[in-house]
């Protein structure tokens, strides 16, 4: 462990200028605008696979963006670690509410602020530096493959594609994933599931026109008013989904494994407070840790409709449309939960209007052993790193890939994530703590060394 502190201290600044200069190209998937910065950060990618020591590096073209793959593989009698990233970000807006700006790294009180910087950048690249790390110093335990894309924040469309023809270069034993959260570094904790996703766009159109609100407003239906009301109605009072059937295939938990989770370290005044908010919100009769774990949820993530420029235009507009995703839980399938919600949103809509659902993309929840070689080797690497055992949790986010792998590859994943959920994942003003980028990859030679010795 010595051996591998000195080097990350000795190193420390030179893994922080790589990590700006990756941060510093805008990979925004979602945007063709910047179709050329996302190659140019696969590119990137590939090369600071080389220097690190990577074998048949090379950008494997998709119908998307390309895949970054690399391999060392020291002996195939070893066992083999697959580690999966992605090198695209989410867009940056709204540019207003950056405190700086999002592809220009700032370091504040420790925190990396730009956007990518946890979500993936700083943790994928926390491998590549551990990787280069075993390199140089000879402690490269296993077989590794690398398989960093860049279309994860637009659904990882291409991705199936390139697993099932890809089945023996990337078969190994286990999938490693940093694209996760942990408590704190002074409570770490290692997620043992993954909430799945079906995301939605609904449009409500109204009149053929917009319209005068003067002349118009008070006879003719509003369909901004009216998509408003129908999403209001999407949760009861006790704040339960009011799609039929939502709830059939949901998995409970018992008393047991709700005691378990609630056992983390959470304190209730410092999240509100952390937030901004008076109260907190959500499914009645479950705990904030339950709701953020366990539960199914339902979130507009985006509405809009008439004017919204500066100054006012007295308009009845003509369509109205919001962006709406569902987090899921084990036993839920995307595709049904995504129909169900087409089904019951067209059947709500008054006859003075008329709504389409245009389905965007999903994927599975999943949950990840604990009793198996590889949790229990992240969990040694971890205790032996942090000076503490981790805490098993369950992520309320999606990596709907993970299933894909269990499906395609027929391997398990390690979820072993080093940022924090207070690190404004998709919002502005992302951050990264140095603190974390720096334990990670300390931490991740660890993982191989108990992998192998395990295995």
């Amino acid at each position: 462990m010595q051996e591998i502190k000195k080097y990350v201290e000795e190193n420390q600044q030179r893994f922080l200028d790589e990590l700006f200069e990756l941060l510093r190209i805008p990979s925004v998937s979602a945007d063709p605008k910047y179709k050329d910065d996302v190659i140019k950060t696969a590119e990137f990618v590939a090369e600071k696979l080389k220097s690190a020591g990577a074998d048949k590096v090379e950008l494997c073209e998709t119908a998307g963006y390309p895949i970054v793959y690399g391999e060392k593989i020291i002996d195939q009698s070893k066992p083999t670690v697959l580690v999966y990233g992605h090198y695209d970000v989410q867009p940056p807006d709204p540019l207003e509410l950056w405190d700086t700006p999002p592809f220009e790294p700032t370091v504040r009180d420790g925190k990396i602020f730009a956007r990518g910087a946890c979500d993936d950048k700083g943790q994928f690249y926390m491998h590549v530096k551990a990787f280069e790390l075993m390199q140089e110093k000879g402690l490269l335990g296993c077989n590794v493959k690398f398989m960093i894309e860049g279309e994860e924040e637009v659904g990882s469309e291409n991705l199936g594609v390139f697993v099932e023809n890809n089945k023996e270069r990337l078969s190994a034993d286990v999938v490693l994933i940093s694209d996760t959260a942990m408590i704190s570094l002074e409570n770490p904790s290692l997620e043992t599931g993954l909430r799945g996703l079906s995301y939605v766009e609904v449009e409500v159109t109204g009149p053929n026109r917009d319209l005068h609100s003067g002349v118009y407003g008070g006879a003719v239906a509003n369909p901004a008013t009216i998509l408003a009301k129908m999403i209001a109605s999407l949760h009861d009072e006790n704040n339960h989904i009011a799609v039929p059937g939502f709830y059939d295939d949901v998995a409970e938990l018992s008393d047991s494994e709700r005691k378990q989770i609630n056992e983390a370290p959470f304190e209730l005044e410092t999240y509100k407070e952390d937030l901004g908010i008076k109260e907190i919100w959500g499914e009645k009769g479950y705990t904030t840790l339950e709701r953020t774990g366990i539960r199914p949820t339902l979130e507009v993530n985006g509405i809009w409709g008439g004017y919204i420029g500066e100054g006012a235009k007295t308009v009845l507009p003509s369509k109205a449309n919001a962006k709406i995703s569902m987090r899921l839980v084990p036993n839920q399938d995307s595709e049904t939960i995504t129909q169900l919600f087409k089904k019951h949103f067209e059947s709500i809509a008054p006859d003075y209007v008329t709504v389409k659902v245009s389905p965007h993309h999903g994927g599975e929840p999943v949950v990840t052993p604990t009793d198996s070689v590889a949790y229990k080797a992240a969990a040694k690497a971890i205790a032996e790193s942090f000076g503490k055992e981790p805490i098993p949790t369950r992520g309320g986010g999606s990596i709907p890939i993970v299933a894909l792998f269990e499906k395609e590859l027929g391997i398990k994943t390690v979820l072993m994530g080093f940022g924090l959920d207070s690190d404004n994942l998709h919002s502005p003003n992302e951050k990264y703590d140095i603190a974390n980028y720096l334990k990670g990859i300390e931490t991740i030679p660890l993982f191989y060394k108990y992998f192998n010795e395990l295995s």
